[in-house]
């Protein structure tokens, strides 16, 4: 019997490697709150991605929603349709009114050119995405939050370890946010951070997420209980070990694909981003109307053949009841983002993704019969 092949499965060391680490936490009996592992990743970790300070969240949802709190984000704010649901949803748990733009169709992010005519007076902030790890135009977007005195946050959850100008790309806005979740190419099981600029931000952000509490006596915030615990900071610790490895094994992964994709008619291939480091975090492609078949029945015939792809991100956040009702949920409002989620489709990646299986994938969709 064929083993089900998914779109991701986490990367997992070898399983003696991480007991050191449980029987240190079993030793100290340190569970959470700051522990010794937690704020050794933290220090580890803004290192490895090159930023100044980072603040550990047990998961990136939470860390949206507090990183929005963290900078008084009120009134409406410009975002895009084409994410996970967790971008709008964060918004909507601070009262704050989503105004969704089209998209970019090379990159699939926020499209510059379409945020400065949603501007209005109740505009606070601009929250991009870089979708499948691929960076924004951070530029053109900080370009127009200047002369509009807007904040900017990014939804970095794609972007672990992406390079570009000479840095990281999570140093670009006021804030960036990372998703440390099982499927994304760090993890640390469930987990999230936020990037943040400076040491007083890191400090209210730490109180925000710790029920704004500073010390035994003293609460100065209305916080949330966002805090990493000591199993998966452990985790994290490790996984930054592998992490290299991690990087290239993607890589090679989305290599493969290319080369043996690059001729099939109807497939469209992502655009490679000019930076200096990718991480591979997806691999999408395109299934156009000169393709055999349709999205939806290839994404059906993959399952037939043990290949569990993903239609990513689809239906698009503006479908769902909670949001269809804005005036800037309008179908024609969207059309680049509407083309996208109908067409896009997620292949198998991960480290230890064989390349005869990815061979497999690759001739089934060339193989496969029109519908």
């Amino acid at each position: 019997m064929t083993k089900k092949i998914y779109v991701t499965e986490p990367a997992l060391p070898p399983l003696d490697q991480f007991m050191p680490y449980l029987e240190k936490i079993w030793d100290s009996k340190w569970l959470t709150n700051g522990g010794p592992f937690h704020q050794q990743l933290e220090h580890e970790l803004a290192e490895y991605l090159g930023v100044k300070h980072l603040a550990l969240f047990t998961n990136a949802t939470i860390a949206l929603v507090t990183a929005l709190q963290a900078l008084r984000i009120s009134g409406e704010v410009i975002t895009t349709p084409y994410s996970f649901v967790a971008t709008a949803h964060s918004l909507l748990w601070n009262g704050i009114k989503p105004v969704f733009v089209d998209i970019d169709p090379e990159t699939f992010n926020l499209d510059p050119k379409q945020i400065e005519a949603a501007i209005t007076p109740q505009t606070t902030a601009i929250f991009p995405v870089h979708v499948y790890g691929t960076p924004c135009n951070v530029d053109e977007i900080q370009r127009i939050a200047d002369t509009y005195g807007l904040k900017v946050i990014y939804d970095a959850a794609h972007a672990f370890g992406v390079r570009c100008n000479g840095g990281s790309v999570l140093n670009y806005g006021d804030l960036s946010v990372l998703s440390f979740h099982a499927t994304k190419v760090f993890n640390t099981f469930e987990g999230g951070a936020i990037i943040c600029p400076d040491a007083k931000t890191k400090q209210r952000i730490d109180h925000l997420k710790n029920f704004g509490i500073v010390d035994e006596v003293t609460v100065v915030a209305p916080g949330i209980n966002g805090k990493m615990n000591e199993v998966q900071a452990a985790f994290g610790l490790l996984q930054l070990q592998h992490i290299d490895d991690i990087m290239v094994r993607r890589a090679l992964v989305a290599a493969r694909y290319r080369d043996n994709l690059a001729e099939v008619k109807g497939i469209g291939l992502p655009v490679v981003p000019d930076v200096d480091q990718v991480n591979n975090s997806y691999f999408p492609i395109m299934v156009e109307l000169d393709y055999q078949m349709g999205r939806d029945a290839l994404y059906s015939y993959l399952q037939t053949k043990d290949v569990m792809s993903r239609r990513y991100f689809y239906p698009l956040i503006t479908d769902f009841p909670m949001y269809r009702g804005l005036p800037s949920a309008r179908l024609d409002n969207l059309p680049v983002a509407r083309r996208v989620a109908d067409r896009v489709l997620c292949l198998p990646i991960f480290p230890d993704l064989p390349l005869a299986d990815v061979d497999r994938i690759c001739d089934i969709i060339r193989t496969a019969p029109a519908a």
